[in-house]
């Protein structure tokens, strides 16, 4: 069994601000990766327990360089950097694979469920929908596991991306990292949730699916709406974009691949 992990932070246990997700205190961040580090090795070794025989972590928050290695198992394979493709968080993936896992994920911009709900970008992205519905990082790379036939079978992070994923698929194994209240959060014990994310990963994995997380639209109608009209501006040279405000844009295509080049060279 192949397994691929995608791996956030901003929806790891008790990190309440984006300080505490870049460079701008490095003493707090240091704290924040040391954190996601320890959440990734806990989910690795619940995939190990549960049989899985290659496990690759794609660092997907950032340019990709927050994981310290040495917290993940001696048997798990590391995708550091930026993989400069359209499959972005989920970089390094492919049909070979039979689940993928998201951690430390978060809900989405427009949403409430954690201080810092965002897509992609919580300086230039505004809120970003699919067929009407406000689109997560989850969402939105969930699909694209789904576009090569691997289904998705476990979810970690904040209690609102908790709840979608279980809304978007019940037999998805989620795990709550902490709950968001307006600007702050209520977290377990870091070593609780590490204990907590071990034993969900391995039922996760042991429960078995039989297909993607749902099967994929018909067609995608793709909203982004930016903080600054001249983002919107710019993206509306897309091919197949355009505006429908000052602030939004509009792609719509029948393939999933299409979209995800979209987002490639708009977000």
């Amino acid at each position: 069994m192949k397994v691929f992990i995608s791996a956030d932070i901003e929806g790891i246990a008790d990190l309440a601000s984006f300080t505490e997700a870049g460079n701008d205190n490095p003493q707090l961040y240091t704290r924040g990766m040391i954190q996601m580090s320890k959440e990734v090795g806990a989910v690795c070794r619940g995939a190990l327990s549960a049989g899985a025989d290659f496990v690759a972590v794609k660092d997907a928050h950032g340019y990709g360089l927050n994981i310290m290695h040495e917290y993940l198992p001696e048997p798990v394979t590391l995708i550091r950097g930026e993989v400069k493709n359209p499959y972005s968080m989920v970089g390094g993936i492919n049909k070979s694979y039979d689940a993928v896992m998201f951690v430390g994920y978060h809900d989405a911009a427009g949403q409430n469920g954690n201080p810092m709900a965002h897509t992609i970008s919580s300086r230039r992205i505004r809120e970003i929908t699919i067929n009407g519905a406000p689109a997560s990082e989850m969402t939105l790379f969930s699909y694209a596991a789904a576009y090569l036939g691997i289904p998705t079978v476990f979810v970690s992070g904040d209690a609102g991306i908790c709840d979608k994923a279980s809304l978007a698929n019940p037999k998805i194994v989620t795990c709550c990292t902490k709950i968001g209240i307006g600007g702050a959060v209520a977290s377990l014990h870091p070593a609780v949730v590490e204990r907590m994310l071990e034993d969900a990963a391995e039922r996760a994995l042991r429960m078995g699916h039989d297909g993607p997380m749902s099967p994929l639209p018909p067609e995608f109608r793709v909203t982004v709406a930016y903080q600054k009209h001249f983002d919107a501006e710019h993206a509306s040279y897309y091919p197949g974009a355009y505006k429908t405000d000052a602030h939004t844009v509009e792609f719509k295509h029948n393939d999933y691949y299409e979209v995800l080049r979209f987002f490639h060279f708009v977000l």
